[in-house]
């Protein structure tokens, strides 16, 4: 396990690793023969002498957080950002001594036409190995048609990109072809900066009540995770992530801040100030992420204090405003972003959904994952139709949900979900 320091409001304490016993002799061979990361103590030999908040890591848990983003297939126009160009560059002469950046830019122009780039300057530590490593045949990276971010010895033919939503509970990214819009990846994997607070408000006073908290919960939301996501997207397809040459970032408002190192405190109170509703285009590597120099990443705009870029890049993919009809667009997640109208107008508003959906004042409520859900001692329709498992150790809230017409037909609640406001209990009427 690992303990972690800090003040805690929610729960009206302060955490701190002096709230455990001293290290233990065991806890020292264990370090010593197997290896303890920085920071984290064997549950097994620590006793709790104080208020604290620990986090179980990953590896160390029984059961894996479930963590689903479905890839729905859709028909777009492939108009990628980032082109592949081969060209074959005119070897320098004594007699015109031109830069070899020159003269790659020369054969992008008599070759494919493209006039006007530039080279990054990212590009040129590798840029003369390269062109004499291929006898000066080369692909050049292009991006958006300006400038050229990356320069391959020989023929590239593939180059990659990955989305991600940096959501407040879990962090999901899809890995696709550039020239195809083939989904060759997905991931997804909790947010660690669950650990500083299960709900965004309680990320924002961290920060607030925590010399540099802005920057740990960027540590958490970057450097561990969308770090690890990108690497685990790149195994998944079997490529090398130098190859990821374009990544598009969307998220909340207060997640949208915090990988652009950001502090989300003015998003903490009225009049919920936003940093910028601009998009922004940065370097990936500038945000933590393990790609190729060159590679770009575009962080869609927020639209208003509590509604996201994630809204955004939803009413994107809808396209309500390009429709006569009223369209109602929902997002379900820890925050839930509702979008309605059509091309005329178009209404947007959010609202915190986490704790109806993972279980908060249920008394056996969690989150999704192994052995939830279980409807009662008999596997009847109901049950199954809330999701049972096969063992049981607590209850998703949306399954609550799901059973509430249940409970009604046995009149165990109302219409409003209230247990015990209607006397007596009857059988179901289709059992008699």
């Amino acid at each position: 396990m690992l303990p972690v320091e800090g003040e805690f409001p929610k729960h009206r304490i302060r955490s701190t690793p002096e709230h455990l016993s001293p290290v233990s002799e065991p806890e020292r061979r264990y370090a010593d023969q197997r290896g303890l990361a920085p920071g984290r103590r064997l549950g097994c030999h620590t006793r709790i002498l104080g208020d604290l908040v620990v986090e179980v890591p990953p590896d160390s848990r029984i059961h894996r957080q479930v963590v689903r983003k479905e890839v729905e297939a859709r028909d777009i126009e492939i108009d990628p950002v980032v082109t592949l160009h081969y060209v074959e560059v005119t070897p320098p002469e004594l007699a015109a001594p031109r830069s070899d950046a020159s003269r790659l830019l020369d054969a992008l122009a008599d070759q494919w036409g493209l006039g006007g780039l530039t080279v990054d300057p990212v590009v040129l530590p590798g840029l003369q190995r390269a062109l004499r490593s291929a006898d000066w045949r080369v692909t050049a990276v292009v991006h958006d048609g300006e400038v050229v971010t990356a320069v391959r010895p020989g023929l590239l033919e593939r180059v990659f990109g990955i989305a991600i939503d940096v959501g407040s509970t879990t962090v999901a990214g899809q890995l696709c072809d550039l020239r195809t819009g083939e989904v060759l990846a997905a991931a997804g994997e909790m947010n660690p900066q669950i650990r500083y607070g299960e709900d965004l408000m309680s990320r924002v006073s961290y920060v607030q009540l925590h010399e540099g908290g802005a920057q740990t919960l960027t540590d958490a939301a970057c450097a561990a995770a969308l770090a690890d996501l990108v690497r685990a997207l790149a195994g998944a397809a079997g490529i090398d992530s130098h190859d990821v040459m374009e990544v598009t970032i969307v998220g909340n408002p207060i997640m949208h801040h915090l990988v652009l190192g950001v502090d989300p405190s003015e998003l903490g109170g009225a009049p919920f100030a936003l940093a910028t509703d601009e998009p922004v285009r940065t370097s990936a590597v500038g945000l933590g992420l393990p790609l190729d120099p060159g590679a770009r990443a575009y962080v869609l705009p927020c639209i208003a204090g509590h509604v996201g870029a994630d809204t955004a890049a939803m009413i994107l993919a809808e396209a309500p405003h390009e429709r006569d009809d009223l369209s109602l667009l929902v997002d379900v997640g820890t925050n839930a972003e509702i979008v309605l109208g059509n091309r005329d107008r178009l209404l947007a508003a959010s609202s915190p959904t986490g704790p109806a959906f993972e279980g908060a004042q249920i008394s056996s409520g969690q989150r999704a994952t192994a052995g939830c859900d279980r409807a009662g001692p008999d596997r009847s329709r109901h049950a199954r139709a809330a999701g049972a498992c096969d063992r049981d150790r607590g209850l998703v809230g949306r399954a609550g949900v799901r059973r509430h017409p249940h409970h009604r037909d046995l009149r165990q609640r109302d219409h409003r979900g209230d247990r015990g406001a209607l006397p007596g209990r009857r059988h179901h009427p289709r059992r008699g």
